[in-house]
């Protein structure tokens, strides 16, 4: 969906300074507020509120689902030439969600908000930010993409413990209406002075979407199209599951209430570890080589987890391999899709595609969660082992289409 034709250098610049640096910064906070924010107010809602794991789990599960239903819309907007209204409509609407979520006592509540977030998350989350990136910058937009994932990586490490810090002095509903505010004053104004200048750089630079919906979903017919659709929906599975039960996982493997946060903590700057390595390497060796090594370094992570009880070299290797092993899985998404797939209608493409990644998200709390309820957390940890064995099989297969 990119021409080729690259911004020059001068514009580069001043494209960087006021697209890149406010969506890096609106992404990190969105992602701290309201996506990593459940797994960290979750033993909170658990006690407090007096539902089980299952119940809330499966609220989050359901806005996971609504958001991935809506990808290919939003890709499809996105490709017509309406980022900036998606994006900013879809940031509006989470903080209201979060607002009435900082009032919320009954259960049915709870899937009633995150339905409303679910949408709020389809056009506001990576998968819509890249698009509209990719859509405005062109051969530009795997450098910008980049920075903006290497800024947001530290989501999750500002969410754990402001989340606890705030909970712990104010109480948990008013921790969460600072977010909502922390949205609406902060990330709002971002967007909306990023996707101005986005929008002008995408009349210069993007291509003309098809007119035929039929015509940009032509790629499904690709063999390479499912097996990569797998690959994600399998990886984002299994870092699902740890990163929903993390806090669990530890508690129940003997470690205190803040070492499990400090822990937590440290997977987002992890993430950014391993996106700061693609950079350096990345010229070096091939995609196939960088994804390849990202999938054992989850599985390795999950390995690591099972033991955190037992030592602390256990809890650092889990730390850095799951942490940058999904941290470069996030980042060289569109760069897979793009090389096997190619450039055309690349927002309604990647949109199908992130219904099966963030489909993978949405189930894990409650996969999960039924799998912890039918084994224990043994069982949970074994299961997230067996995945990225599996996502490896699909992705080799995926590439040999391509070569």
């Amino acid at each position: 969906m990119v021409k080729s034709n690259t911004v020059s250098q001068g514009v580069q610049s001043e494209v960087f300074s006021k697209v890149v640096w406010p969506f890096a910064i609106a992404e990190t906070l969105l992602w701290a507020t309201y996506f990593y924010s459940f797994p960290a107010f979750l033993p909170t809602w658990e006690q407090e509120l007096g539902f089980s794991k299952t119940e809330l789990t499966g609220a989050f599960t359901l806005s996971l689902t609504v958001s991935a239903i809506l990808s290919p819309v939003v890709g499809r907007l996105i490709d017509k030439g309406y980022g900036r209204l998606v994006f900013s409509g879809a940031a509006a609407l989470a903080a209201v969600m979060l607002i009435l979520l900082s009032n919320a006592t009954d259960i049915w509540h709870f899937y009633a908000i995150w339905f409303g977030i679910g949408i709020a998350m389809s056009g506001s989350l990576y998968d819509a930010c890249f698009a509209i990136v990719t859509y405005s910058l062109g051969k530009d937009a795997s450098r910008a993409i980049t920075l903006i994932t290497l800024v947001a990586g530290f989501a999750g490490a500002l969410s754990f413990p402001t989340a606890h810090f705030l909970t712990e002095l104010f109480g948990w509903r008013t921790a969460i209406f600072l977010f909502a505010f922390t949205v609406a004053t902060i990330c709002l104004p971002l967007i909306e002075f990023g996707s101005r200048y986005s929008q002008r750089q995408s009349d210069l630079y993007a291509p003309k979407a098809s007119k035929s919906i039929f015509d940009a979903l032509g790629a499904m017919w690709a063999p390479a199209f499912w097996l990569i659709g797998l690959t994600f929906f399998l990886l984002s599975l299994n870092h699902g599951i740890i990163i929903s039960h993390m806090l669990s996982i530890f508690h129940e493997r003997g470690l205190g209430l803040g070492l499990a946060i400090l822990v937590a903590s440290l997977i987002g700057p992890m993430q950014v570890v391993g996106r700061a390595a693609l950079i350096i390497f990345e010229k070096r060796v091939t995609i196939f080589i960088i994804l390849l090594t990202s999938l054992t370094a989850m599985f390795v992570g999950s390995c690591a987890l099972y033991f955190v009880g037992v030592s602390t070299w256990m809890i650092l290797i889990f730390v850095v391999a799951q942490g940058s092993g999904f941290g470069v899985i996030t980042i060289i998404r569109p760069t897979v899709i793009a090389e096997l797939l190619g450039r055309s209608d690349f927002g309604v493409v990647a949109g199908l595609l992130a219904m099966g990644f963030v489909i993978g998200t949405a189930i894990a709390p409650i996969f999960g969660s039924l799998l912890w309820q039918y084994g224990g957390y043994d069982l949970v940890i074994g299961v997230t082992i067996f995945i990225p064995l599996m996502a490896l099989l699909t992705f080799v297969r995926a590439w040999r289409y391509y070569s």
